[in-house]
């Protein structure tokens, strides 16, 4: 990877704001808006507000584990920083973009580069129709709520609820019920990337229903279309010996 100047940012928490003193102090950068990778110090949630800051401008993203989880995350390690930066190999995701509708017709649009899910707001189950390239799959599910996942979000929430890891590169989208109480048996299902799905609620203003994609949220909506948006890629980095395409493979093998 050929880069001339690199940037540091990081989580709140200490660990994260301590290693990037730590490594500002050793190498040289420059503030992130001038960068030719950006380095994110934290977990996989801040890994992805950093994806959404710096998406339109294409920077690619190494992100080093200092927070739980860092699915998306390189090991910390001080030394050899610029080699492994030099070394890394990217990986480009293709965000989904939700256009939600709400209950007085104001549309609201998002990106999700892990997924877009629906989720029901009372005690009340939701209901929804689903359609996918005007074809209607499922004219009633009653439900927690449903989900559509990239394959870089698989491992996220679409595996809680006990959706189907996808490999990164396998061109589809998962579709994924939560907690779906009719039809019982209903798993979910894999789509095409390019597919769009429109999930219309059933009764909305007696079962209230709201959609996130990552982290903006939309309550009482009454439509929710969601497609791959194609104009945007943000680009991760990853030390060869543990790219995201392996982590993912070796994921479906955990007991």
């Amino acid at each position: 990877m050929n880069f001339q100047t690199v940037a540091f940012v990081a989580a709140r928490q200490k660990e994260a704001q301590e290693a990037r003193k730590c490594l500002a102090a050793r190498y040289d950068h420059v503030a992130p808006d001038e960068a030719d990778i950006v380095v994110a110090l934290g977990g996989d949630g801040f890994m992805l507000q950093t994806l959404h800051r710096y998406m339109e401008r294409r920077v690619p993203i190494y992100g080093m584990n200092q927070g739980s989880v860092g699915f998306l995350m390189n090991h910390y390690q001080e030394d050899g920083l610029m080699k492994r930066l030099a070394q890394a190999q990217p990986t480009e995701l293709n965000p989904l973009r939700m256009t939600a509708t709400d209950e007085r017709g104001g549309n609201h649009q998002a990106i999700a580069i892990n997924e877009v899910s629906l989720r029901r707001n009372t005690r009340l189950a939701a209901k929804v129709r689903i359609q996918v390239d005007g074809v209607v799959r499922l004219e009633e599910m009653i439900c927690d709520g449903v989900l559509v996942s990239t394959p870089a979000g698989s491992t996220a929430y679409n595996l809680s609820a006990h959706g189907p890891i996808v490999p990164i590169g396998a061109g589809v989208l998962a579709l994924t019920p939560i907690s779906a109480f009719r039809p019982r048996r209903w798993r979910g299902a894999l789509l095409p990337g390019k597919a769009e799905v429109v999930f219309d609620i059933i009764n909305a203003q007696e079962r209230p229903v709201s959609a996130v994609a990552d982290f903006t949220e939309v309550d009482n909506v009454v439509q929710v279309v969601v497609r791959e948006d194609r104009d945007l890629a943000p680009i991760l980095l990853f030390d060869p010996e543990h790219n995201l395409e392996e982590r993912i493979i070796a994921e479906q093998y955990l007991p």
